[in-house]
């Protein structure tokens, strides 16, 4: 009983946030293009489409009345002459429309990756089964952080992500920046992008790329550069040392069970690399790249069985006594 009121609120949460990728809603320069030529495209279709029914009425329509009048005929020769042109016609506009188009796509194709880089953010985004690392590279010398399946980026400048795979092919797509852009295993790949507006937007892996693909989502929060420096700088920061009782208690039953093999904790013995960073995990919306929210419930229960939220999940469940699982929960949301 638990665990289906458990996964309908899983199901509710994710929905929800599928709800706000808004496709037609672009919040960078690139994304504004890719729409542009979708809306030209779709006019000229729609235009095409209707160009071909009003026709294809007028044929019926004709060739009822004919019918009606007389016998079939041969036709006249002006009649023939008239058809013939109307068919000319319509191929040399058909073949002008695809023209344009092609030129429209190739332009905008090119557009995309002439966005100037000067002064950019620069993220390498690591696609693994089922989750997202980005790690930060800090301008002034600052030491270089990670975070999992939340980015950050100031508006209005230029942001250039490194795109790594380290299992299977990803698709790495936020459709309100950007166009999608394969992550092949052992290649790099980069892509750029400039958020225009504050907000936050939704991210998602395009590629099929395993039982949890539909789960792979993270979010891209663009703010203004005041924020977004004040967020890089505690980011950057190592976790700070619990406060005495529940979280302290915590803190220690993590360094001495496996959480501390898989995960790190910037600031304690805690340097694991198979799993997310958790130094700041407490400031994060979601877990488990959007599946759920993070909440103390959500948490102990992933802590417990990652399989009845995230069916083939790699992190293995616990047989950590309820009063264990309480502690954890108590020290993970000390790291804000």
């Amino acid at each position: 009983m638990a665990v289906s009121v458990l996964a309908g609120s899983v199901a509710s949460r994710a929905l929800d946030a599928a709800a706000a990728q808004g496709v037609l809603d672009p919040a960078g320069v690139q994304a504004v293009r890719i729409h542009d030529l979708w809306l030209i495209t779709l006019w000229t279709c729609m235009a095409v489409f209707a160009a071909i029914l009003v026709a294809l009425m007028a044929a019926m329509v004709h060739a009822r009345r004919r019918a009606r009048r007389a016998p079939a005929a041969a036709p006249r020769p002006i009649r023939a002459q008239r058809t013939r042109g109307v068919v000319v016609f319509a191929s040399v506009l058909s073949a002008t429309l695809l023209a344009a188009l092609v030129v429209l796509d190739v332009s905008t194709d090119r557009a995309l990756s002439r966005l100037p880089v000067a002064d950019a953010l620069h993220i390498e985004m690591i696609g693994s089964q089922w989750w997202w690392q980005a790690r930060y590279r800090q301008d002034d010398g600052g030491p270089d952080f990670a975070v999992a399946n939340d980015l950050h980026v100031p508006v209005g400048r230029p942001v250039v992500v490194t795109l790594k795979s380290v299992d299977v092919i990803h698709t790495f797509w936020v459709p309100q920046l950007h166009g999608k852009k394969d992550m092949l295993p052992g290649r790099s790949a980069t892509l750029q992008f400039r958020a225009d507006r504050a907000g936050t937007f939704r991210g998602e892996c395009a590629e099929f790329c395993g039982l949890q693909h539909a789960l792979m989502a993270f979010s891209v929060t663009a703010e203004s550069p005041e924020r977004f420096a004040d967020w890089q700088a505690h980011q950057a920061r190592p976790a700070e040392p619990p406060p005495p009782g529940d979280a302290q208690r915590g803190q220690a039953l993590f360094l001495s069970r496996s959480c501390a093999q898989c995960h790190t904790v910037r600031g304690t013995p805690a340097t694991g690399t198979l799993g997310p960073d958790l130094t700041h995990v407490a400031s994060r919306a979601t877990l488990a790249a959007g599946t759920f929210a993070n909440e103390p419930g959500l948490l102990a229960a992933w802590i417990v069985q990652p399989q009845s939220l995230k069916a083939g999940s790699t992190m293995p469940p616990s047989e950590l006594p309820p009063e264990d699982v309480r502690l954890l929960v108590a020290y993970l949301g000390t790291l804000r």
